[in-house]
Formats: C-alpha cells, structure tokens, sequence
C-alpha cells in the first residue's frame, strides 16, 4: 500500500500540507499521526501517515486476487466508494467457494482484509466484500424478517431473540427498525453467539 508521510509541528497544519499535496479532502484518504523528539533541543514532530482511498482499494484488490487465487478460483473485481464506504464485488467461476456457507467464507475474507489494511494505516476501512449480490440479497432478506418480526411482536407483545448473526447483519436490523413507533431492538450475547432481540415499545 502506497503510504505518504508528512512532517511538521502542527497535526492540523502538516494534514491541510498533506491534502494539498495529494489534491486531496479529508474524506478521500485515510491517515494515522505519530510523534516523536528530534534534534539537540528534542523538539516535537509530528508524522501524518497518509494513503488515498483509491491506493488502499487498489491494495484490497491486489490482495483479494493474491487470496483467491490460492483457493484456486478466478476472480474479476468491481469496487466503489461512497461516504467512506468502500465495496468490492468480485465475480468468479465458483461463486459458492466465496461464499460459504452462510456466507462465512465472505465473511471471513472481509475480517482478514480489514485486519491487513490496518496492519497498514493503523485504521479499519469500513468495508463491504460482496460475490455478485449475495450481500445485497442477504441485506433485503433481513430487512423483510425485521419487518415481519416486528409486526408479530407489535401485535403479540411478546420479544422474540433472532438467531445469531455477525456485527454486520446486526446493525441491518438494528437500522432497519430505528424509526418504529412499536418496537425496538438490543443486541444481546457474547460474540459469536451474539444476536438481535425484537422488544415492544410500551404503549
């Protein structure tokens, strides 16, 4: 990953230096500071460590194409960013290897990749790792059980605890039914046998 270093005195100042540099905002790159004493009189200095969103998708990709290709699969890329939000659909000819089942295999891409990029820049992308729309299917499937869940658990009264799911399924849930009048939502558990539990609003 292509990372570019910046020193001054002034976190702020050595940044606003970095992001003309670069021709870039703050919201198209990621950056971690460090500081240290130098010279005779020990001075402060302070190193912006700095990588533009395009670099680190470029670094995913580059890595993903690496890790497939020792499971044996081809694979083609498609990748996004919107809001800080990096997604990268990947297309090969075994879709069901990338997947797993239950999609812990995409799953377990996605925590290996995120790991990666902050063994590099010290931070963790928010990031989406998609096989064709499985995501995207598996997303409306949630939204449309949060939604028929939250029917039954208006009318019963009754909560009802969902079965396990990984932090980003959760929070599909939890945003799902952020607005509703009759009911609200807690995760509950420890990882991995965390899960959302469905509870009605007193009237």
């Amino acid at each position: 990953m292509k990372i570019e270093v910046f020193e001054g005195k002034e976190e702020k100042e050595v940044l606003a230096e970095a992001l003309t540099k670069l021709n870039k905002s703050e919201d198209e790159v990621m950056y971690y500071v460090t500081k240290s004493k130098a010279g005779l009189l020990k001075k402060e200095v302070v190193s912006v460590h700095i990588a533009t969103y395009e670099d680190i998708i470029s670094f995913i990709k580059e890595y993903l194409a690496s890790l497939t290709k020792d499971m044996g699969l081809e694979v083609s890329f498609e990748s996004m960013i919107r809001e800080k939000q990096i997604t990268i659909k990947m297309y090969s000819d075994n879709n069901n290897i990338l997947i797993g089942r239950n999609g812990q295999t995409l799953q377990a891409l996605t925590t290996v990749v995120k790991q990666v990029v902050y063994n590099n820049i010290n931070n963790y992308p928010y990031l989406i790792l998609d096989v064709e729309n499985y995501k995207e299917k598996k997303i409306k499937y949630l939204e449309r059980l949060a939604k028929n869940i939250a029917r039954e658990v208006a009318q019963t009264k009754n909560p009802v605890e969902l079965e396990n799911m990984n932090s980003y399924e959760r929070r599909v849930i939890h945003n799902i039914l952020t607005d509703n009048t009759k009911v609200y939502t807690e995760s509950v558990g420890e990882e991995p046998n965390r899960h959302v539990v469905i509870k009605p609003k007193e009237d």
